[in-house]
């Protein structure tokens, strides 16, 4: 690797397309921000409270993938009735909160930035775990094909504590 022989060495030799590829690679993905917390996600999400469902997105792979988070309180307005003495979070709220993990995914991909996807559809869902308050909701989404760049699908995992509390395949469609 003539990278690596030139930064020991006084070897001068050009570095092959191949190898300037990978180094642009590296430049980009770090300048690429892994990282958003709440200011950042409302920049990209058009959500806002009470519909805001994600807290912080703590690890987030350009064109690919993002863990969010959602820290579960109680005084959020949905436990005034989803159950009085038995807070539970609603399961289409972790599907909701799972589907804005992957619009910040959406969102910052080439040509998506100022558009807007809604669901199209959603497969293979299913509750394994309940979610109360106190809970850290840790969400996974990963894209799993983009076609006609108007619909893409991703597969969504949400976990409190390291157990499966949802899971599922998310649908979107690009609207405007």
């Amino acid at each position: 690797m003539s990278i690596l022989t030139k930064v020991n060495s006084t070897d001068t030799t050009t570095p092959t397309s191949t190898e300037q590829e990978a180094t642009n690679e590296t430049t980009i993905t770090s300048e690429t921000k892994t990282t958003l917390v709440s200011e950042e996600i409302q920049k990209l999400l058009p959500h806002r409270y009470p519909f805001l469902l994600v807290d912080r997105i703590i690890d987030y792979i350009p064109n690919k993938q993002a863990v969010g988070v959602k820290n579960v309180t109680v005084n959020e307005p949905h436990f005034q009735g989803h159950f009085p003495g038995r807070p539970l979070m609603p399961g289409v709220l972790i599907v909701e909160a799972m589907a804005q993990v992957g619009g910040i995914v959406l969102k910052q991909m080439p040509g998506f930035e100022d558009r807007l996807f809604v669901f199209a559809g959603i497969d293979k869902v299913r509750f394994r775990r309940q979610v109360v308050p106190g809970d850290q909701l840790v969400m996974t989404v990963e894209l799993l094909w983009v076609k006609q760049r108007r619909f893409s699908k991703m597969r969504a995992i949400a976990e409190v504590d390291g157990q499966i509390a949802t899971e599922g395949e998310l649908m979107f469609s690009l609207i405007n």
